[in-house]
């Protein structure tokens, strides 16, 4: 047995320092295949199934669905999810889709876009790429547009959502005019903020698909320019940066006029650049300015990025989907651990336009054994925390993690009131002066941390868990689309459920639906796992 897990480290440690050759003349060739594969289902669908006029039909047949697993006996009834498989998702879990009644959700089109309203009605596995692809060109956006194409809008809206927009909205959820949902009983409801249903409003995000089936929903748009002047701003010293942001965002006054994108890339506790982004028509005189920032060939956005940490102060005007999907080639800085190489110009030219390797094919070739040596060797996390505390924030990554970059979107957290929602109202020092939200931030923290780069001993487990009580005592909250290691009296300390199994009870969800906690929580031992990985070397 002690031969054969000495076999397997040697072979996963091989595996980590040939990974870049092994990804670029495996995955990379696979994920093409795989994804052309993928579009061509889509097309098909779309061209000879799916129709915008046939989403009521579609709509009945999964109402129909679940009346026929209401009338089994109490008995024999399996919990109901999704039958969208795991991988489809950006989740990094594994939910046990097997042990529960699969319920088919070919839901795909855009139906709607109503300028008057300035809302856009989608179906709910509409992806961030299509809707960017069909808005913008109309002149819109979504108020919150995330960075990776391949994000469902409804996934989006059972969990959670920020860009560099919220600091204007805040999270994806302020944005939804109306969901439409099955419920267990299988009625077909509309919630809104107002109606009837508004208790189940607050709680339908991050409740993951816990509560019912989502099968439509109504979303904000803002109005665009075709490009957006964005401005990088390179800081020198933590505080200096820190205060920049605070400043620029409106957490310091409710009142300050702010710019319509901002955030910014932290590359080490002392450097930071700020992007502050304004929608913008491009003078005759500066066509010269303009960079369309995905073409395949072009360096990464984080380190074109990095480089004004030495050029200085500068400005450039960007195609507003080019903006938008900016990390989406990189996956942010995550493509950096699978490809050391891969922002060098001649691969980029050579073999740029091969990216990013599809989020969907990567979890689809995951076995469990990769899952379980991968989550001890790298972090993947997204936690919203009080922008007050930016700087304990930083010093906690560093201490825990010392990995690098680290992002920063400033987002409004709003006070709806006790009991409103899994979130907690922002506690009254957090609280913008005079406003009703205080000013929160995405503290993005994606890549490997430095003690596993030298190889040396790391223990995921307690810095992650180290993390956590850090974020529950500033009065924060992971996104739970990433592992989490809290015990459920834990996660319920953090998490205000309150509302949630209230809003269980009364729509008949208990005994229908996973409990969150069972539905986010790892598939796997983390504690056990993470002593096993612990100190392979």
């Amino acid at each position: 047995m002690g031969s054969e897990m000495g076999l397997k480290r040697r072979i996963a440690r091989w595996m980590e320092d040939h990974r870049g050759l092994i990804v670029v003349l495996v995955v990379l060739p696979l994920s093409l295949i795989f994804d052309a594969v993928m579009q061509l289902r889509h097309w098909i669908f779309h061209k000879y199934i799916s129709a915008p006029e046939k989403h009521d039909e579609r709509v009945i047949d999964i109402q129909k669905q679940v009346l026929r697993w209401n009338k089994q006996p109490k008995s024999l009834r399996k919990l109901m999810c999704t039958a969208r498989p795991n991988w489809q998702s950006l989740s990094t879990t594994f939910f046990r889709k097997d042990l529960c009644h699969r319920i088919s959700i070919p839901l795909y089109d855009i139906l709607e876009l109503n300028s008057t309203q300035m809302t856009v009605r989608v179906e709910p596995m509409v992806s961030v790429g299509q809707a960017t692809s069909y808005l913008v060109p109309r002149g819109y956006t979504l108020a919150v547009c995330l960075e990776v194409a391949e994000a469902t809008l409804g996934g989006l809206a059972m969990g959670v959502g920020m860009t560099t927009y919220s600091h204007k909205v805040g999270l994806y959820q302020e944005t939804i005019v109306a969901y439409e949902m099955v419920l267990a009983d299988g009625s077909l409801v509309r919630v809104t903020r107002h109606n009837e249903y508004s208790d189940l409003y607050h709680t339908l995000p991050w409740s993951h698909g816990t509560l019912g089936f989502l099968v439509a929903l109504e979303l904000q748009i803002i109005k665009i320019k075709p490009h957006l002047k964005l401005e990088y701003i390179p800081v020198k010293g933590q505080e200096k940066y820190c205060d920049m942001i605070r400043d620029l965002s409106g957490a310091l006054d409710k009142n300050r006029l702010t710019p319509d994108y901002l955030e910014a890339t932290v590359y080490n506790k002392e450097e930071a650049v700020v992007m502050v982004g304004k929608f913008a028509d491009v003078p005759h005189n500066e066509q010269h300015k303009i960079n369309r920032l995905t073409r395949w060939y072009k360096p990464w956005f984080y380190k074109h990025v990095e480089g004004f940490l030495k050029k200085g102060r500068g400005y450039e005007y960007i195609p507003l989907e080019d903006y938008l999907l900016r990390h989406n080639r990189s996956i942010f800085w995550v493509i950096e651990t699978m490809i050391p190489f891969g922002n060098n110009p001649v691969f980029r030219f050579l073999f740029g336009w091969l990216l990013p390797p599809k989020i969907a094919f990567l979890k689809f070739t995951t076995t469990p054994g990769v899952r379980a040596m991968t989550f001890t060797k790298q972090v993947f996390q997204d936690i919203v925390l009080p922008m007050k505390q930016l700087e304990d924030q930083i010093d906690k990554c560093e201490e825990l993690f010392d990995l690098y970059p680290i992002l920063i979107y400033p987002c409004r957290l709003y006070d709806h009131g006790p009991h409103r929602g899994q979130l907690r109202p922002p506690r009254k020092d957090q609280m913008v002066p005079g406003a009703n939200y205080g000013m929160f931030n995405d503290l993005g923290v994606y890549g490997v941390p430095k003690l596993v780069k030298d190889k040396k001993r790391f223990d995921a487990v307690h810095a992650m868990r180290q993390m956590e009580r850090f974020t529950a005592e500033v009065g924060g909250y992971p996104f739970l689309y990433a592992d989490t290691f809290m015990t459920r009296e834990e996660f319920e300390k953090m998490f205000d459920l309150t509302a949630y199994q209230e809003v269980r009870r009364k729509y008949n969800a208990e005994g229908a639906f996973p409990h969150l906690h069972d539905k986010i929580k790892p598939e796997i031992n983390v504690v056990e796992i993470g002593k096993q990985y612990m100190n392979p070397f």
